[in-house]
C-alpha cells in the first residue's frame, strides 16, 4: 500500500496517492482543518463583539470603584473630598469615566473619585441604601460630592476637565470665570503657551485681562468686561487669564503685573499700554478700544509740605523746638505713599485750620513725613501709618488710633484723654497659629512636614478678614504634630528682610513649605474651607501613600 507523505502544510489536502487508506486520513484532516477554520471565525467574531464592551469597562485604577455599602462607608470616613459617580449601567457611565479618569490623575491626593454602579446586584442595593437613582438623570447618571464623610452638593458644573479639576481643588469655591455663560465672548486664556499663540495667530487687537480669582476688583469689573467682548465682538478681542498661581510669575513680569486687574493691550502681538480705568463701564472699554491711547501721565503730587496747608510741618532737626515751643501738640507721623494718610488730610487739614490760627487754642497740629525724617520716627518706634502722637510739655503722653476725623481731632484737644486699650495684636492673642520671625523661621518649619504660612502686614484689610479662618483651621489640626499654620508680619523688625526673600510682594501672601523647602504658593480660597480643604488634602495622600505601603508588605 502505498502512502503519502506528511505534508508540510496539514491544510493543504493536495495528494496524488488515490489509496482508500490515503483518502481516509486525508478527509479526516480536512475535516479537523473545517473546524479549526470555524472555531478561528467564532474566536475573530466574539473578540470584534467584546473590544468595544471591554473597553468601555475599562477604569482607571484612581477611580475607586464600591458596591458595597460598607466599603462606601469607609470610603467616606478615611477620604474627606470625594466625587462619586453613580450609573444606571456599567455602558452609562463611558461618556463619564474617560474624563473623570484624566480628573482623578490631577487630583490625585487632593481629592478621590469613586464611581458605583447601579446596574448590578450589588450596587443596586447600595444605591437604594444611598436613595440614588441616576436612571431618572440624563444618561443614566448622577454626580454628587461628599466632603469630610457627609454629602455636600451634587455637582451641576459644566464637565470639563478644568471645571471638575477646579471644583475637586475647592469644592466651596466660586466657579470659573468662563463658566458663566454671560462671559461666552470672552476668550479664555489657561497657559503661557495658549497665550503666546493668541498673540501670534489673532490680528485683531487684544486687550488682556490679567486676574487673581479671589480679586474683590477683578469680580466687580468681570460682568463689565464680558459686556464690553460682546458688545465689541468680531472687531477687537477681549481675553481673560488667571495669572496667579507661581507659574505664571515670568509672565507677570515681562508686563508688569503688580497688582489684579492688570489689563494689556496688545496689536499684531505686540504690547503697546496699560488701559487704567479701573471705574470703566463696558461703553467706556468699547470706546477706548475704538481709540486705543496709553495711561496719561500721572501730575506728581504737592509734597504735602510744600503745599498751602495750615498744618505745621517738622522735620528732624525742628522737632525739639517745635515741642518746647507748643505745651500741646497733636503730630502725624505719615508716608506720602500712604492710603490712609492721604484719606485722613483733608480731615486734618480742616481741624489744624481751626486749632492753629485760634487764639485761645488749646494745642496745635503739626506733622511728619517720616519717609524723610526717619530719625524722629525711629526714635517713637513709628511702624505703621498714620501715628498719631499727643505730646503735652515735651512728653509723649498718648497713641491716638481713633481721631480720624476732624470733629474727633478738635473734641480730643479740647479734652485730652487716654484711649481706649488698644486692640490685642493677631501675634498677642491665644491661638494655634504659630507667629514666626527672622530669628525662628527656618528652624521651626524644618521640623513640620506640612506648613502653611501666611505673610502679612497688621494694617492690610484682606489680611484682616483672613486672620480669622486662618486661625480657625489651626485650631482644627492643632493636635497634628506634622502640620502648622504659621504667621509672619512683615512689617515686624527685620521680617521685612525674610518677606522678600520669600517672593512676597504683596499682602497676605501664602506659601506652603514642606520640611522647611518652598514647595508652591497657596492660591485657593482664603475662607476656612480652603485653609483647611488643601491641609486635609495634604493629609489624605499622606495616608494613602501609608496604605499602599501596608498593601506592598
Amino acid at each position: 500500500m502505498e502512502l503519502c507523505a506528511v505534508p508540510k502544510n496539514p491544510w493543504n489536502t493536495d495528494c496524488a496517492c488515490v489509496s482508500r487508506r490515503g483518502n481516509g486520513i486525508m478527509a479526516s484532516w480536512k475535516r479537523v482543518g473545517s473546524r479549526m477554520r470555524e472555531a478561528k471565525m467564532l474566536m475573530l467574531v466574539l473578540l470584534v463583539w467584546l473590544l468595544p464592551v471591554l473597553e468601555a469597562v475599562k477604569v482607571s485604577p484612581l477611580i475607586e470603584q464600591v458596591s458595597d455599602h460598607k466599603d462606601f462607608k469607609k470610603l467616606l470616613r478615611t477620604r474627606t473630598n470625594v466625587l462619586v459617580l453613580y450609573t444606571k449601567t456599567a455602558a452609562s457611565g463611558d461618556s463619564h469615566l474617560k474624563l473623570l479618569s484624566d480628573v482623578a490623575q490631577t487630583v490625585k491626593g487632593q481629592g478621590t473619585i469613586a464611581w458605583v454602579n447601579c446596574g448590578d446586584s450589588e450596587g443596586r442595593k447600595l444605591c437604594k441604601k444611598v436613595k440614588v437613582d441616576p436612571s431618572s438623570k440624563r444618561g443614566g447618571a448622577e454626580l454628587l460630592h461628599y466632603k469630610d464623610g457627609t454629602f455636600h452638593t451634587e455637582y451641576n458644573r459644566p464637565a470639563t476637565f478644568k471645571s471638575m479639576v477646579a471644583f475637586l481643588k475647592d469644592p466651596s469655591g466660586p466657579p470659573l470665570w468662563e463658566e458663566n455663560p454671560e462671559a461666552k465672548d470672552v476668550v479664555h486664556i489657561e497657559t503661557e503657551k495658549d497665550f503666546r499663540k493668541l498673540l501670534k495667530k489673532e490680528e485683531r487687537p487684544i486687550l488682556m485681562m490679567f486676574y487673581a480669582p479671589w480679586c474683590g476688583v477683578c469680580k466687580r469689573m468681570q460682568p463689565i468686561f464680558q459686556q464690553a467682548a460682546t458688545e465689541t465682538k468680531g472687531k477687537y478681542v477681549l481675553a481673560g487669564m488667571n495669572v496667579h498661581p507661581a507659574e505664571f510669575d515670568g509672565l507677570k513680569q515681562e508686563y508688569n503685573v503688580k497688582g489684579y486687574p492688570t489689563f494689556c493691550y496688545f496689536e499684531k502681538g505686540k504690547f503697546l499700554h496699560h488701559y487704567e480705568n479701573y471705574g470703566a463701564t463696558a461703553k467706556d472699554i468699547a470706546d477706548w478700544m475704538r481709540n486705543p491711547q496709553p495711561p496719561q501721565p500721572k501730575t506728581p503730587e504737592v509734597p504735602w509740605s510744600e503745599s498751602d496747608s495750615p498744618v505745621f510741618h517738622l522735620t528732624d532737626e525742628s522737632f525739639d523746638s517745635f515741642l518746647e515751643e507748643h505745651p500741646a501738640a497733636l503730630i502725624m507721623f505719615y508716608a506720602p505713599w500712604c492710603g490712609h494718610c492721604k484719606k485722613m488730610k483733608p480731615e486734618y487739614d480742616e481741624a489744624a485750620e481751626i486749632l492753629n490760627k485760634g487764639a485761645d487754642s488749646p494745642g496745635v497740629l503739626a506733622a511728619v513725613d517720616s519717609t524723610v525724617h526717619k530719625s524722629v520716627g525711629d526714635r517713637f518706634k513709628i511702624s505703621g501709618f498714620p501715628t498719631l502722637k499727643y505730646f503735652e510739655k515735651g512728653e509723649d503722653k498718648f497713641t491716638l488710633p481713633q481721631l480720624r476725623s476732624k470733629e474727633k481731632i478738635i473734641e480730643f484737644m479740647h479734652n485730652p484723654q487716654a484711649p481706649p486699650p488698644p486692640e490685642q495684636s493677631w501675634e498677642d492673642k491665644p491661638s494655634s497659629v504659630s507667629h514666626l520671625g527672622s530669628e525662628d523661621f527656618r528652624e521651626a518649619l524644618k521640623k513640620k512636614k506640612h506648613a502653611l504660612v501666611m505673610f502679612y502686614a497688621p494694617w492690610c484689610p484682606h489680611c484682616k478678614s483672613s486672620v480669622p479662618h486662618f486661625t480657625t483651621a489651626a485650631e482644627l489640626f492643632k493636635e497634628d504634630r506634622k502640620i502648622v499654620y504659621a504667621a509672619v508680619d512683615c512689617t515686624k523688625g527685620q521680617n521685612h528682610d525674610l518677606c522678600k526673600q520669600e517672593g512676597v510682594e504683596g499682602y497676605p501672601t501664602f506659601n506652603y513649605y514642606n520640611y522647611g523647602k518652598f514647595v508652591e504658593k497657596y492660591s485657593g480660597d482664603r475662607g476656612e474651607a480652603g485653609f483647611t480643604g488643601f491641609m486635609r488634602s495634604l493629609r489624605g495622600r499622606d495616608q494613602e501613600k501609608v496604605g499602599k505601603r501596608k498593601e506592598e508588605l
